[in-house]
């Protein structure tokens, strides 16, 4: 399945540079990261699902890189790029050897059913 994504011919010449372009700083910074880092949980300070994923990761003794941006009072807009860049509507995301897994919840299944150590070992 591939998820929608407006097509470039749908979007004037005249904006398609700024909308290329914007906040592509963190979205590079998540790349450098997940590209780096085995565990990646992106978040914003005060969400207590962040804060249960790591959490979890370290029960599961499964190190992990956190990048922070913002709280719920501020950074919200760069954040929005995070979440049309990655088409994950909510804050943790969670990456594992370069793989969207989801959030909290989704990661919690994963180390219940043995897949998180599955996909670490490989």
């Amino acid at each position: 399945m591939t998820r929608p994504i407006l097509d470039e011919a749908a979007i004037h010449p005249a904006i398609r540079e700024k909308i290329a372009r914007l906040h592509n700083d963190l979205t590079q910074q998540v790349q450098t990261a997940i590209g780096s880092h085995p565990v990646v949980v992106v978040g914003l300070s005060g969400n207590p699902f962040v804060g249960k994923a790591r959490k979890a990761l370290a029960s599961a003794g499964a190190a992990c890189e956190y990048l922070e941006y913002g709280s719920y009072f501020s950074g919200w807009r760069r954040r929005n790029a995070l979440k049309m860049w990655t088409g994950w509507p909510t804050f943790p995301m969670v990456f594992v050897r370069g793989t969207l897994i989801g959030g909290s919840d989704d990661l919690n299944r994963l180390i219940a059913s043995g897949e998180l150590k599955t996909l670490l070992a490989g």
